[in-house]
């Protein structure tokens, strides 16, 4: 009886804390979770395909079906579309944010999230920036293949990497859009659908295809206002060397306001999903 008493006194104090580790900062804990979603490229890297592929067929299909008919040859309408098809691509890949963070929410993996001791908004920020890797990825291969079939940025280097830059800004605050649909649709694949109808007239009804003077006015109207057209004129000016100041501020304003309304928002859902 001894023995016992002496072996589990020995027992506590081994597995006894007596210095408690220290909270996670909201910095560290966010970048615990960007790693995560790297992680997760690296294990699934079939996840990828959307950011390779899609590129590739947007970019050959829009500059080869349209180029000739609209611009005489694909060489120059390809100065004009790649800035625009540029802005396309990463924002339909925005859509998978809403989409992959419904698949951990349906497989119990975020109410495990919302449990740790951790600041509460680190699993969706973290989320969000690496999603940001799959932009820089999906804006590379798009500017890649542009140059290879003919398109010269005049802005050089600083200029597009100006661009990319600022269009990584805006797909990370227009995605909080879809971080909302993905915590209140049921399922993955209504979230993919629901987010579709919300992108659609964001991009094809704006000027990455065509100059909006050719336009009817009800349209033209709705092009005018559109968030998108006026990235798209930014970036468009931004890689030609020719942006203005108040066209890059505007889609920065643009940016911050989306963010500013939608974060606090998709936060409050967050908090509140049973």
């Amino acid at each position: 009886m001894r023995t016992l008493d002496v072996d589990n006194t020995a027992l506590r104090a081994a597995i006894t804390v007596t210095d408690l580790p220290p909270r996670p900062t909201a910095l560290s804990a966010t970048l615990t979770f960007f790693h995560r979603a790297l992680l997760k490229i690296k294990h699934v890297p079939e996840q990828l395909m959307d950011v390779t592929l899609t590129p590739v067929i947007f970019t050959l299909m829009f500059t080869y079906l349209f180029g000739g008919a609209i611009a005489g040859d694909t060489r120059t309408y390809v100065q004009f579309l790649l800035p625009g098809i540029l802005v396309q691509t990463v924002l339909i890949i925005t859509v998978y944010t809403g989409f992959t963070l419904n698949t951990d929410i349906s497989k119990g993996v975020f109410d495990r999230f919302r449990s740790l001791p951790v600041w509460r908004p680190a699993p969706v920020v973290g989320a969000l920036l690496g999603d940001s890797v799959r932009y820089t990825i999906a804006s590379a291969v798009t500017i890649g293949l542009g140059l290879l079939i003919g398109y010269r940025p005049e802005g050089g280097p600083v200029g597009v990497l100006a661009a990319v830059a600022l269009l990584l800004v805006f797909a990370f605050s227009l995605s909080w859009i879809f971080t909302i649909l993905g915590l209140l649709m049921r399922t993955p694949n209504a979230v993919m659908g629901v987010s579709m109808l919300v992108l659609m007239p964001l991009t094809f009804a704006s000027n990455i295809f065509v100059d909006p003077q050719t336009m009817p006015s009800v349209l033209r109207a709705w092009v005018d206002v559109n968030p998108v057209s006026h990235l798209v004129t930014a970036i468009r000016g931004l890689m030609a060397g020719t942006a203005t100041f108040g066209d890059v501020v505007w889609a920065l304003v643009a940016s911050a306001v989306l963010t500013a309304v939608l974060a606090p928002v998709a936060m409050r859902i967050y908090r509140n999903r049973k």
